[in-house]
């Protein structure tokens, strides 16, 4: 069973000006610890990620002030199990380099508009600022340890996409974050990053990769099950404002 953790983001803080903490894997019998730990480093918001079978937890932080702000579903493809389908299309993708930082920030730019994810879903947080939350953890996973392989696909007029993956485990692969540009859609350079994705995962011996999204993200959904992942599991994001 994996454990509960809590801890300060510092990168919320610099962002959004507010003590932030972030919690996952709550259960009923670490509600107390996760207050316990609010109430000791004064934090001003609490950011927590629930199965959405540990209903008792769920039931609990409602009536103690948390809110329901989204639903995450992953999907797992199994190595053992399965084949990992043919790349028909004739993208071809690279490995990227540190000159392309700037490039992927601007295609996360133009690729996550609109996109509504739990920090957008606060009325209490600034909407410009919730945007940047896509565009720094791109441009991070570039200059920093938040993946461990990033692939772009180049067009006529710079970068097309981008696809992020990580080792979670030395059993499980991830694709973290993708993105595509609006002008480079349905041209099925979503699959092939799917597929590159899955490749990685298998050269570094997982024995499965986990991809995951907003429950309301279909699309990328369907691409997840014509490709052989099935659904695995799903959290609940609530946030608690400790001044209300």
């Amino acid at each position: 069973m994996t454990s509960f953790t809590v801890a300060l983001s510092a990168l919320d803080e610099a962002r959004f000006g507010i003590c932030t903490a972030k919690a996952n894997n709550i259960t009923h019998e670490n509600l107390v610890e996760l207050g316990d730990f609010c109430k000791s480093n004064a934090v001003e918001l609490a950011i927590a990620r629930v199965n959405v079978q540990n209903l008792d937890a769920i039931q609990m932080m409602e009536a103690d002030g948390y809110r329901l702000m989204d639903t995450l579903v992953y999907y797992a493809f199994k190595f053992p199990k399965k084949s990992i389908p043919k790349n028909t299309s004739n993208h071809h993708l690279r490995l990227c380099n540190p000159d392309d930082t700037e490039a992927i920030a601007t295609l996360a730019t133009d690729s996550f508009k609109g996109y509504y994810g739990h920090y957008h879903a606060d009325s209490r947080l600034d909407n410009a600022l919730c945007d940047a939350v896509y565009i720094d953890w791109a441009k991070n996973s570039v200059s920093s340890q938040l993946a461990d392989a990033v692939y772009v696909l180049e067009g006529d007029k710079g970068l097309d996409a981008f696809a992020t993956l990580r080792t979670n485990s030395e059993d499980e692969g991830e694709g973290v974050l993708f993105g595509v540009a609006p002008h480079a859609q349905g041209q099925g350079i979503y699959r092939a990053l799917m597929i590159q994705g899955m490749i990685w995962c298998l050269e570094q011996g997982t024995q499965r990769m986990v991809v995951s999204t907003q429950i309301t993200n279909v699309a990328v959904q369907k691409v997840w099950a014509r490709l052989g992942f099935e659904f695995d599991r799903a959290y609940y994001t609530l946030h608690k404002w400790f001044d209300s």
